[in-house]
């Protein structure tokens, strides 16, 4: 019965997004890799939500929330603030200039060399970091969901390669032959059974953790387990709370602002006005996410009494002890779409990226869309088989799945969103000191991260032993404190990197100043009720701070 409603919802999904898209013309360059910029806001709102809630996002979050609490809720919440921020300030001034990509806006405000570095940076971003977290953890729930290993009578590990290939080439085949459009509809009904799918776990989990009832349940969490819903995080967690004020906002908003594979779907807007509304719904559902993404993670923590032998198995196994048999098939297909939805938009946004931005500029200038398009597709394969054969070594990451995301992007976040930002609030800043900033930037990260901090913690720890101190608390808080916490380090150097460009002004300024391109292929008349909206939706946000 599980196989049968697992395929039967996947072949459903494959048929609508087919039907959806038969009318598009797949051959242009707007038709592939914008969808004919025909989407509208609910369409919009399912694909970004989908994008980014996939099975990384669903393993990570909820392995952190099983030994962290629900502090870890914030990369949540202050995303939906990341995204009024965007829909009302930073969508109008992209959508004016009709671009496709962000690097396209980084050619109009400095040059072709610049855009060249950030498409190069977007791309090692994709297929080292993005591309084979997906992958790794779609298979990793699928292998603890269905008990795999056994079934099929193989290792973890040969569970966990094949799960990878079978979902890579599934997605390969999404991504390269249907274009946005077909990601964009099938993300949509995904992202519809994925919130149902994903509420059925917490109902079920608090029901059994109360006795047959869901008030009984939370009342049992908040009482046995009130360590688990403190928001101020101590010094040795993952988000000590400062975090929130520096690398955490900026996190979001490089996120959300500026990373081409969640804007190419609000690039795909019949309007401004429709990409507007489409942010804003999804940030008004993100705020209410934590319920699938963290919720279940406190509920394992309670059910398995702390105990499972890596903390990203938490969701996975809860799935398997509370979810109906009937039920498994539907939920297991919603979660391969969202897996897939993921996958696959992000290598559509690399086939963009590589047709529009490099393709063009340094093989064949004179290319035409169907070639772009072609030469895109051609990358998208390559830049697949990369990522899977990455995927099943992220087994290895010590600090959990989501924190590897998050340590491992901000090499490449900061000094992107320094360059954006300063792109489009400045006028004379030149291209030398965007292309400064995206090498030097991404250096400093590395060093600091990878070289620096573990000196630092190795100092801190043999001296801590020459002290004879040896109890775990102690020697968590001492770890923490030898260096400052990735998020702070990603704070400080977006202000030196920001200075950096400003400093650059001074002294080599740009000779004409910058005229922001105003395009009439769009209709960027905004939504009228954008900014009310943003309001409210950000209150709320800010209220869940004060009441835990």
């Amino acid at each position: 019965m599980s196989i049968i409603s697992f395929l039967g919802f996947t072949i459903l999904v494959g048929l609508i997004a087919w039907y959806g898209t038969r009318s598009t013309n797949e051959k242009s360059a707007d038709g592939f890799f914008l969808g004919g910029r025909s989407l509208g806001a609910v369409t919009i709102a399912g694909s970004l939500l989908l994008t980014n809630l996939s099975a990384e996002q669903i393993v990570g979050l909820n392995g952190q929330a099983f030994t962290e609490g629900i502090l870890v809720m914030a990369w949540e919440t202050l995303a939906a603030v990341a995204m009024i921020i965007t829909a009302i300030v930073l969508l109008p001034k992209y959508m004016r200039s009709g671009i496709t990509t962000i690097p396209q806006f980084i050619e109009q405000r400095f040059d072709k060399q610049t855009k060249v570095i950030l498409s190069i940076l977007f791309l090692f971003a994709y297929g080292l970091v993005l591309l084979p977290t997906i992958l790794y953890s779609g298979s990793l729930a699928f292998s603890s969901m269905f008990d795999l290993p056994n079934v099929l009578g193989l290792s973890q590990n040969a569970t966990i390669w094949l799960c990878v290939w079978s979902i890579g080439i599934i997605g390969s085949v999404y991504a390269i032959f249907g274009g946005l459009k077909a990601v964009a509809v099938s993300d949509l009904i995904n992202a519809i059974g994925l919130l149902i799918g994903g509420i059925l776990i917490p109902y079920f989990g608090l029901k059994l953790v109360g006795d047959g009832s869901i008030g009984e349940g939370i009342n049992t969490l908040w009482n046995e387990h009130p360590e688990k819903f403190n928001l101020q995080g101590e010094v040795d967690s993952s988000i000590p709370f400062g975090t929130i004020f520096t690398g955490m906002i900026l996190a979001q908003m490089y996120y959300w602002g500026t990373n081409q594979s969640i804007l190419q779907r609000v690039f795909g807007a019949r309007n401004l006005k429709e990409g507007q509304k489409g942010v804003i719904l999804a940030g008004l559902v993100k705020f209410l996410i934590p319920v699938v993404v963290v919720l279940p993670g406190v509920i394992a923590w309670h059910v398995f009494d702390g105990n499972l032998p890596k903390a990203d198995l938490a969701y996975p196994e809860l799935v398997r002890k509370v979810l109906p048999a009937s039920l498994i098939g539907f939920f297991a297909a919603v979660l391969f779409g969202a897996v897939l939805s993921s996958f696959n938009s992000l290598l559509n946004s690399s086939a963009t990226l590589f047709g529009f931005d490099l393709y063009k500029q340094l093989f064949n200038k004179d290319a035409s869309e169907e070639q772009t398009v072609k030469a895109g597709k051609r990358f998208g394969i390559g830049l697949a088989l990369v990522s899977l054969c990455i995927a099943p070594f992220i087994a290895s990451a010590p600090d959990g799945l989501f924190a590897y995301i998050q340590e491992s992007l901000g090499s490449l976040s900061v000094p992107i969103l320094a360059v954006v930002l300063v792109g489009i609030y400045t006028k004379k800043v030149p291209a030398l000191g965007a292309k400064i900033v995206l090498t030097a930037g991404v250096v400093m990260y590395l060093i600091s991260q990878f070289v620096i901090s573990p000196i630092a913690v190795d100092a801190a720890l043999a001296e801590a032993a020459a002290n004879g101190i040896t109890d775990a608390k102690e020697l968590s808080i001492i770890k923490a404190e030898a260096y400052p916490h990735f998020l702070h380090i990603m704070g400080i150097l977006f202000v030196i990197n920001v200075g950096i460009m400003l400093l650059v002004s001074k002294i080599k300024p740009k000779t004409t100043p910058y005229e922001p391109v105003i395009t009439d292929e769009i209709d960027i008349t905004p939504w009228k009720h954008a900014l009310l909206a943003g309001i409210i939706i950000t209150a709320i946000v800010l209220s869940t701070y004060f009441i835990f």
